[in-house]
C-alpha cells in the first residue's frame, strides 16, 4: 500500500488539510463559545452553515466528481478554500462568520466525493479495507494532533493564527494533488465495467443521473440498512454533540484548552478503533451496531457524570475517557461503513453514491442541531446529552437485534440479482 505512490500523495493531501480543519474547529469554537459568549442558537448556526452546503450540493458535487476530472476538481476545490478560509482573519462577526463557512462548504462538496471516486481507481477492492482504514487513520491523528496545537497557537500567537495556517494547507494540499495521475485504473476488468457504465449513463437525462447513487443504495439491503442507521445516529448525537461547548461552560473555571483536549481524547479512541478493525473478522453490521451504541451510552453518562462531579478534581479525566470512548465508538461506526460503501460501490458511480451519502448525513446533521438548541435552550445541557445518548445507543441495539434479517435478505437479493446476469448472458453464450 505504501509503495502506491499516487494513493500516498493523495493521503498526504488529506493529511495537511485535515490538519489545517481541526485547528480551524478548535480555534473557531474557542473564539465564538469562549470568548464571543455566543448563544447555543448562534453555536447552531455555525453547524448549519457547515453543513447545508453540503446537504445541498452533495449530489451535485457527486455527479460533477463522476462526469469531470475528479484530480482537478480537488484542486479547484483546494485552491478555493484557501482564499476562504483567509478571509476569516478579516471578520468580526457572527454573520460574517456565516457567509464563511457556506462559501468554504460549497468547495468541500467538490473534495469529498473526488477523494472517494479517486481511491476507487487508485486502490484494488481487495486493499479497499486497509485503505479506508489508512484514510480514517489520518483523520484520527489529525483529530488528536489538530487540536492540540490549535489550543498551543490560540495560547501563544492567537486565534488568527490557526486561521492563516488553515488556509495555507490548502494551498499544501493542491501542490500534492499535482502528483496524482489525471486517470488511474487498478483492474482491467473494472476499468471496462466502469467505460460501460459511462455509455449506458449517457443516455439518461441529467436528474436520472444524479439520482444513481440513491437508487444503487437502496437496491443493496445492507448499504440501504446501514445508510438510514447512520443518518439516524447522526441527527440523534448532533442534538448534544453541537451543544458541547455550551456544557462546558457549566464547568466552573474551565479552561479554553479543554475542548481541544477533548477533541484530541476523541481523535485518540477513533484511531485505536482504526486499528484495532481490521484485525477483528465481524461482519460490518455487527461493528456498526455495537459502536452506535458504545457511542450514546458514553454521550449520556458523561453528562450525567459532569452534573454530579461540579468542581472535583477528576471532572476532566471524566471527560477525557468519556470522549475517548465516544471516538472508539464513532470510528467502530464509520470505518466499516466506509469500507462496506467503497467495495459495493461500482467506480463509475461512487462520486454520485458518496455525494447522496454526504447530503443525507449533512441533512441529520442539520436536523439534530435544530433540536438540540432548542433542548439545551429549554431545559440545559446536561438533558440534552443524557436525551441524545440514550436514543443513539437504542439505535444501536436495534441495529443488533435486526442485523441477521438484514444480511439474510441481503444474500437473497445478492442471488437475484446474480440470476439474472446469468440469464441475460445464456442467449450469449447458445449464439
Amino acid at each position: 500500500m505504501t509503495r502506491n505512490r499516487p494513493f500516498m500523495l493523495l493521503m498526504g493531501a488529506q493529511l495537511v488539510s485535515d490538519m489545517g480543519d481541526w485547528m480551524l474547529m478548535l480555534a473557531l469554537f474557542t473564539m465564538v463559545g469562549l470568548k464571543m459568549n455566543a448563544t447555543p442558537w448562534e453555536i447552531t448556526m455555525i453547524s448549519l452553515c457547515m453543513a447545508v452546503p453540503m446537504m445541498i450540493g452533495g449530489p451535485f458535487g457527486g455527479y460533477l466528481s463522476d462526469r469531470l476530472n475528479r484530480k482537478l476538481l480537488m484542486i479547484i476545490s483546494d485552491v478555493a478554500r484557501f482564499a476562504i478560509v483567509g478571509a476569516l482573519l478579516f471578520t468580526d462577526s457572527m454573520w460574517q462568520i456565516y457567509i464563511v463557512l457556506v462559501l468554504k462548504g460549497m468547495m468541500a462538496v467538490l473534495f469529498s466525493p473526488s477523494k472517494s471516486g479517486k481511491v476507487k481507481e487508485l486502490i484494488p477492492s481487495a486493499q479497499m479495507n486497509q485503505a479506508v482504514s489508512i484514510s480514517s487513520g489520518i483523520e484520527q491523528i489529525t483529530k488528536i494532533i489538530g487540536p492540540a496545537l490549535g489550543g498551543v497557537l490560540v495560547t501563544l500567537i492567537g486565534i488568527k493564527s490557526c486561521f492563516v495556517l488553515d488556509s495555507l494547507s490548502y494551498l499544501l494540499s493542491a501542490i500534492l494533488l499535482l502528483g496524482v495521475p489525471r486517470y488511474a485504473t487498478v483492474a482491467q476488468e473494472e476499468n471496462l465495467e466502469n467505460t460501460d457504465s459511462k455509455k449506458a449513463d449517457e443516455k439518461l437525462s441529467f436528474w436520472k443521473e444524479m439520482s444513481a447513487g440513491v437508487k444503487l443504495i437502496g437496491s443493496i439491503p445492507i448499504l440501504a440498512a446501514s445508510v438510514w442507521t447512520i443518518f439516524i445516529m447522526l441527527m440523534v448525537v448532533t442534538i448534544a454533540d453541537s451543544q458541547v461547548v455550551v456544557l462546558f461552560r457549566g464547568i466552573p473555571n474551565v479552561s479554553e484548552n479543554l475542548l481541544g483536549w477533548c477533541m484530541g481524547s476523541s481523535g485518540l479512541g477513533t484511531l485505536v478503533a482504526a486499528l484495532l478493525g481490521g484485525k477483528i473478522p465481524w461482519n460490518p453490521l455487527k461493528k456498526i451496531g455495537l459502536g452506535t451504541a458504545i457511542t450514546g451510552v458514553v454521550f449520556g453518562l458523561a453528562a450525567v457524570m459532569i452534573n454530579l462531579a461540579g468542581v472535583i478534581s477528576w471532572t476532566y479525566a471524566v471527560l477525557f475517557a468519556s470522549f475517548f470512548f465516544a471516538g472508539f465508538g464513532a470510528g467502530w461506526t464509520y470505518i466499516p461503513f466506509s469500507t462496506l460503501l467503497q467495495q459495493r460501490t461500482p467506480v463509475a458511480l461512487t462520486g454520485r453514491v458518496f455525494g447522496a451519502v454526504n447530503s443525507l448525513n449533512s441533512t441529520a446533521v442539520i436536523l439534530g442541531p435544530v433540536f438540540g438548541g432548542a433542548l439545551v435552550t429549554a431545559y440545559g445541557a446536561v438533558p440534552a446529552f443524557i436525551l441524545s445518548g440514550s436514543l443513539t445507543a437504542l439505535i444501536g441495539l436495534l441495529l443488533l437485534a435486526g442485523r441477521r434479517m438484514i444480511e439474510q435478505k441481503d444474500e437473497r437479493q445478492s442471488a437475484v440479482n446474480t440470476g439474472l446476469v446469468q440469464s441475460q448472458a445464456t442467449p450469449e453464450a447458445g449464439i
